[in-house]
């Protein structure tokens, strides 16, 4: 994992290694001031040689400028470091989004990956900036100063530094503590954020029902969850600083005892004892950074296991030897498939049927039986648990997925409109698109007149999900999409159901013309939209009951004559 940790450098490769060569010299620099000052108390001054003291004075004024810049380097560039990687990180986990299959966001909550990707990342970043460092710094500083005390006092040194192997037992001791908690910690925050997201895009709901207190209630259960995480990470990290300080402290009393006794039996003189308790202190620095070095650590490395988490997910692949799909006319086959979403229930089973290249087929039945989740087999949304589903003969496994969805258009029954202009969301469906190709998608789909009749034409916001626009409104914006992006293949999954009745009809007009010429699959539950029909396939729990043009399944008096009469039963 450290291995893949460091992968990270490679594009900031000269920022890290320059601002791993700024701490090198920062940590040498501070092991020089307690030698000077060795060397004033114990000959200068006494000698009087003014000239000398005055000009390693200058030195170290020197020095203390030259850490001036230094420090400016390793905390402007080394953070701009740590956010280069957290921001390269941040892009390849959302490109990594982008390719995973759909049953993966149907297991994992939209607020708990915006927490993934924005807040462990954050504390990733934190750690590739000073953890490094720190650790190096740490180092260098250990080594420099037990060199330097050993030129002084070698018996003296040796005591002082029997104190480290409790300092490294102690820390290693709560380290998997410390790695449970904060690892818990981020899954808390993740779900406190699902839940936020979660209310806040249903606040509409949550007002309508008056269910403010029911929604305060979900959040106070995540969020007593996160704060409880919160109080056994901070109890175990308080255990740690409390027991390294304390540690800590009983280093100054051994320097200060040992270093006495030394003194007064002449093993020591004052000067060296001066330099002595001085470079304890550049001592001390270099422990409190690893102590730091470890907390930090634990939180980066904790969010960086969740990265990865996510970043080992198979994504959507294409078989050996794919390739593009072009020229499609739109014949449809299903050959004995079967789907289920998890082990306990099929979906699908053994379901066959054909559709011919510009036919109109459309899917009815009972709630459950599987026709959105038909629809979703054939752009490979989902894969096929047995069976095969062909496109002019050719299998689409065969084919490229991106190419394969490049010719197939959807509109359903939940518009998702992104934050953004009504032209951005045309856009979509073609994103070389011109603005005279997207009015005139706006155009067929019947919404181009109100466009021009608001303030900003196309430029008009649409706000959070659409939320400035009607049902009907976000629904031509949909199939404009489609218009625009001239598919061979058409899905329409209930697009109409939500609509009133005039919307309806303005809409079923648009889809109507949308249809003509490309293959269709429609999905409805208002059978009125589907009596003309080349095909209607009645699909049940059981799997398809009943095939045929309208009129042969009204004369059968089954499964779809009995649904149509209900809808119409005066």
């Amino acid at each position: 994992m450290i291995k893949r940790f460091f992968s990270y450098y490679k594009p900031v490769k000269k920022i890290f290694i320059t601002d791993m060569a700024c701490a090198f010299v920062l940590a040498v620099c501070d092991l020089f001031y307690p030698m000077i000052t060795r060397n004033i108390i114990n000959i200068y001054v006494p000698n009087q040689q003014l000239n000398l003291m005055i000009t390693w004075l200058a030195i170290l004024g020197f020095i203390y400028l030259l850490k001036v810049g230094l420090n400016y380097y390793v905390m402007y560039y080394g953070h701009v470091m740590g956010v280069t990687i957290q921001a390269n990180m941040r892009r390849s986990m959302f490109e990594h989004l982008q390719d995973l299959p759909f049953v993966f966001f149907d297991e994992n909550k939209t607020g708990t990956l915006s927490s993934r990707i924005v807040n462990d990342l954050m504390e990733v970043s934190e750690l590739a900036h000073h953890g490094p460092e720190d650790l190096f710094i740490s180092l260098v500083m250990l080594i420099g100063s037990f060199i330097a005390l050993s030129t002084i006092n070698l018996p003296l040194t040796l005591i002082v530094f029997s104190i480290v192997p409790f300092l490294v037992f102690f820390a290693m001791k709560l380290r998997l503590r410390m790695e449970n908690t904060y690892m818990e910690t981020r899954v808390t925050i993740g779900e406190v954020n699902a839940t936020i997201e979660n209310s806040i895009s249903g606040i509409r709901v949550s007002k309508a029902f008056s269910n403010k207190e029911r929604e305060i209630k979900k959040f106070e259960k995540n969020n007593n969850k996160f704060q409880l995480a919160r109080r056994k990470a901070y109890k175990v990290m308080a255990e740690f600083h409390v027991g390294t300080s304390f540690v800590m402290d009983l280093l100054n009393i051994l320097v200060l005892s040992a270093g006495g006794i030394f003194f007064f039996n002449g093993y020591i003189n004052f000067g060296d004892f001066t330099a002595f308790i001085l470079y304890i202190g550049n001592f001390l620095n270099p422990i409190r950074k690893l102590i730091n070095f470890v907390e930090q650590y634990q939180s980066g490395i904790s969010g960086f296991k969740r990265y990865i988490e996510i970043m080992d997910t198979d994504i959507e692949s294409d078989e050996l030897g794919a390739k593009d799909i072009f020229e499609v006319k739109g014949a449809i086959k299903f050959d004995n498939v079967t789907f289920s979403y998890d082990s306990h229930k099929e979906i699908l089973k053994n379901i066959s049927f054909g559709i011919k290249a510009g036919e109109t087929v459309a899917f009815v039945g009972p709630s459950g039986g599987g026709k959105t989740t038909l629809c979703h087999l054939i752009p490979r949304f989902y894969e096929t648990e047995e069976g095969n589903i062909y496109i002019d003969g050719i299998n689409i496994k065969e084919f490229t997925r991106k190419s394969l969805r490049k010719n197939i258009g959807i509109v359903q029954q939940d518009v998702f409109l992104f934050t953004g202009t009504i032209a951005d969301n045309i856009q979509c469906g073609k994103f070389d698109a011109t603005m005279d190709e997207i009015i005139e998608a706006a155009k067929m789909a019947n919404i181009h007149d109100y466009v021009m009749s608001l303030p900003d034409g196309y430029n008009t916001y649409v706000g959070e999900r659409g939320v400035k626009l009607s049902g009907g409104q976000k629904q031509r914006i949909s199939i404009a999409r489609v218009f625009l992006k001239n598919p061979p293949i058409l899905i329409l999954d209930e697009a109409t159901s939500a609509l009133d009745n005039a919307t309806e009809l303005m809409i079923q007009n648009s889809l109507d013309k949308l249809s003509k010429g490309r293959t269709t699959i429609v999905v409805a539950h208002r059978l009125s939209t589907i009596k003309n029909a080349d095909k209607i396939i009645v699909i049940t729990d059981n799997g398809i009951q009943e095939k045929g043009r309208h009129e042969e399944l009204m004369e059968q008096n089954g499964i779809y004559a009995k649904l149509y009469n209900s809808q119409f039963k005066i």
